[in-house]
């Protein structure tokens, strides 16, 4: 609890696990650069308009739970709207000195913010201790599933240290007293622009659609030229131990012509990795990125349920898998040098995670067949 200069509220174990790791894994899966130096961020519009808005789902409660939350604890029940919703990641280098959250002209509609840690300190990220100017607690030290509220004025002035390992991630929220700035008016109208694209854009496959090769470009200020710099999505896949190869070779590729390769990522493509090349064809880079992610986070568990189950699972049909030939390695080569132009940038942005093991690919065909990354097979296992 806090003293009446400077109100804030610490809530621990606020959210539980499983949620911060689902939140966790729909970040790593969508985000863009973001709007701070070594930030990237996943908002609610730009889920809606790259055909994730069934990300949004598990989120929405957690908004109204907060906004409950903030009006009861700062006396201002039936006042609030929230202003911005977004999963948000600091990576190494981030950080930010003495601020308050409207400290900006366009930034005083915010009266209250909510910062929901969704990992923790030491365990997934080093740096990145929260800390108030003044008042009690002064330090916050970031743990999964812990949530800090505040007013966003000068009573509550603060910063964050430096990350220096590892990607710290947040579900952050602003609320406001000005309806005129309620998020869910602006959400509600995108989604309604976005049904309205249903027959030409098949948004009901629930498949993703990228968006500007430029949001996904780190450093932003290389996005013009793409000179140096990488990929985001490329870079995730390839700490996890991915490569990306094009679906059917239509020309000769080169890592210097970058107009013609960024196509290839909105396009079909293959996974590789090390010397094999896994021939179940993805719809583009998103697609791709969103299961690697997914089994990633899910694999573990699902794969010991299975084994501790007493019913026999479904059987699961391999995917082919074929080594990797001279010339594929080649192509694969100068697609890496395309879009990951920096690797020992992108390696250093978010640490070299272990590769997934092989046995987890043998479910990558009921991606395709169920267009969903919530519908995996696991025979009569119960949840």
């Amino acid at each position: 609890m806090a003293d009446s200069e400077h109100p804030r509220l610490i809530l621990h174990n606020f959210l539980p696990l499983d949620l911060c790791k689902e939140l966790e894994f729909i970040h790593k899966s969508c985000c863009t650069v973001g709007y701070r130096p070594n930030v990237l961020s996943t908002t609610l519009s730009h889920l809606i308009a790259t055909n994730s808005a069934h990300f949004i789902l598990p989120i929405i409660p957690i908004r109204e739970r907060l906004r409950e939350k903030a009006e009861e604890y700062f006396g201002c029940q039936y006042e609030l709207f929230v202003e911005f919703t977004g999963l948000i990641s600091w990576c190494r280098g981030a950080s930010i000195g003495w601020h308050s959250d409207d400290n900006r002209p366009y930034l005083k509609q915010r009266d209250f913010a909510a910062v929901c840690y969704l990992n923790s300190y030491d365990a997934d990220f080093k740096g990145g201790i929260f800390h108030f100017k003044d008042g009690e607690p002064a330090d916050i030290v970031p743990m999964a599933g812990d949530v800090i509220m505040y007013t966003a004025d000068d009573q509550n002035i603060h910063s964050v240290d430096e990350i220096t390992e590892g990607e710290r991630i947040t579900l952050t929220l602003w609320f406001s007293r000005d309806v005129s700035h309620d998020e869910d008016s602006k959400l509600i109208s995108s989604l309604s622009r976005a049904l309205l694209g249903v027959g030409d854009r098949k948004l009901l496959s629930y498949l993703p659609v990228p968006g500007s090769i430029n949001m996904y470009w780190f450093p932003p200020d290389e996005a013009s030229s793409f000179l140096s710099g990488f990929d985001i999505r490329c870079g995730r896949l390839h700490v996890l131990g991915f490569d990306i190869h094009q679906f059917q070779k239509t020309s000769h590729l080169s890592a210097s012509d970058s107009s013609y390769n960024f196509e290839l990522l909105s396009g079909p493509l293959l996974l590789a990795r090390e010397n094999e090349l896994f021939e179940t064809q993805f719809l583009n880079i998103m697609h791709a990125l969103q299961l690697v992610q997914f089994y990633h986070w899910k694999f573990s568990s699902l794969k010991t349920k299975v084994e501790g189950s007493t019913p026999t699972p479904t059987p699961t049909p391999t995917p082919n898998v074929i080594p990797i030939s001279s010339n594929q390695k080649t192509e694969i080569g100068h697609l890496r040098s395309a879009f990951l132009k920096d690797l020992q940038l992108a390696e250093g942005f978010f640490g070299n995670s272990r590769p997934i093991k092989k046995e987890l690919l043998l479910h990558l065909p009921h991606w395709r067949t169920n267009q969903s990354i919530f519908c995996v097979p696991l025979g009569h296992v119960e949840e």
